[in-house]
């Protein structure tokens, strides 16, 4: 693919449609309207590159991989390598041996409170996350804590949902082993002052592991940069295959972390009594891995690569932006998170309806909103509520979905009154 889009001399704003015929599942309509799928915070819709890398792969190419000496299996290895080597470069990474592939990014937390938790953290040693965290960046930690005695603390939201830096200042002590933040809100779309946060958590002495999964997939990620210790992401979120997940970390913080669970391909020697375990990645890859799901993740990779974040970046905020502006219209649109610093996520409620109501009736007209806390308890509990319609934009979305979801708000309110 050769095209990146194009820019309107005028207003000097990214289009993408053209990109928009790459995902086949748009063209087939639901209940008999054009799909207007806003969901992609939950869950990317998949390219034709992706959808016919894997079907190709499985056609012609697939085998087990590192074990065998025959001709497909040895190319099965290569491509699942190069899928790792690709993953390291669209992240920064130093090196494509700091990249674990697991099956999903709560996968690669679990992973890093069992492992690496495991052994550095005990009794009175203190985590922080914060109340912005999805639940897949809390739930491990609660489950380390039944283990260790570990302490969590938690930072507070201001008003419109964003970090109060001021709280996570007076948490942050010498006693803190690891902060755990998201990149990006999945409920709000706030973007946390990341830097900030990891060098003061570093002026410590303690580790930061970056929940990506809402940071990956709408804007550049250098993790040498930012300096993470950690890093993951899904690939389900960055228009890539389900089941295939993403942990980065410091090459010598891997190198000192015990196996997560043992079997096949992990290991250099195995008798009855006692194993020998292989270096990063591979001992962190026990047993036949999703080798289809990585070699799909590449190819996603390709496409937005092609795309060019930036531009993905600067088109989904223009997006959000005339969201933002036609919703804010309507004064019965209560706002969430509503904040200057955002990935492309609106969240809000409708003045007497519930939003599982709103996200039932814009279902009529083929209009896909999530609805519901979004795994992120915390941050409706901050707010008082129950839920939030949310909307969450991507690179084939266009303004005409949104005035789409204009239209479907304004007769659910109208149902209502």
């Amino acid at each position: 693919m050769n095209t990146v889009g194009s820019l309107n001399e005028e207003n000097h704003e990214i289009n993408l449609s053209c990109y928009i015929d790459s995902f086949p599942i748009l063209k087939n309509p639901v209940r008999d309207k054009r799909l207007v799928y806003l969901d992609t915070a939950a869950s990317a819709q998949k390219p034709d590159i992706v959808i016919n890398t894997i079907n190709d792969f499985y056609k012609t190419e697939y085998a087990n991989i590192h074990r065998g000496v025959y001709w497909l299996s040895e190319r099965a290895t290569v491509k699942y390598e190069m899928a790792r080597k690709k993953v390291a470069e669209f992240l920064d990474a130093a090196s494509e041996t700091e990249i674990v592939f697991t099956k999903s990014a709560t996968e690669s937390i679990n992973l890093v409170a069992s492992s690496w938790g495991g052994k550095n953290l005990s009794t009175n040693d203190e985590v922080i996350i914060t109340e912005l965290e999805h639940h897949a960046n809390i739930v491990p930690w609660h489950i380390l804590r039944e283990s260790t005695g570990i302490v969590i603390k938690s930072v507070r939201l201001d008003d419109n949902g964003c970090i109060d830096l001021n709280h996570f200042y007076e948490l942050l002590s010498e006693k803190t082993k690891l902060l755990s933040l998201t990149h990006a809100s999945n409920a709000l779309g706030i973007i946390p002052p990341i830097k900030e946060m990891i060098s003061a958590a570093h002026s410590l002495g303690a580790l930061v592991l970056i929940d990506g999964c809402q940071g990956a997939v709408h804007q550049p990620v250098s993790v040498q940069d930012m300096d993470a210790d950690f890093y993951v992401f899904s690939g389900h979120k960055l228009y890539g295959p389900t089941g295939i997940g993403v942990l980065y970390a410091k090459s010598n913080i891997l190198q000192d972390m015990p196996p997560y669970q043992g079997g096949g391909d992990m290991i250099v020697t195995v008798s009855t009594q006692e194993s020998t375990y292989a270096d990063p990645p591979l001992r962190f890859e026990a047993g036949t891995p999703n080798i289809v799901g990585a070699i799909g993740l590449s190819a996603a990779i390709d496409f937005v690569t092609n795309i060019g974040m930036h531009n993905i970046s600067n088109y989904e905020d223009t997006l959000l932006k005339y969201g933002r502006e036609k919703l804010g219209e309507l004064n019965y649109i209560k706002f969430y998170g509503d904040a200057s610093n955002k990935a492309s996520i609106i969240s809000f409620d409708i003045d007497g309806v519930h939003p599982h109501d709103v996200g039932t009736i814009l279902d009529q007209d083929g209009i896909s909103v999530r609805v519901g806390h979004h795994c992120a308890q915390p941050v409706m509990q901050h707010f008082g509520i129950a839920g939030t319609v949310r909307a969450s934009f991507a690179l084939y979305n266009t303004k005409e979905d949104i005035d789409l979801l204009i239209n479907g708000v304004e007769k659910v309110r109208s149902i209502f009154t």
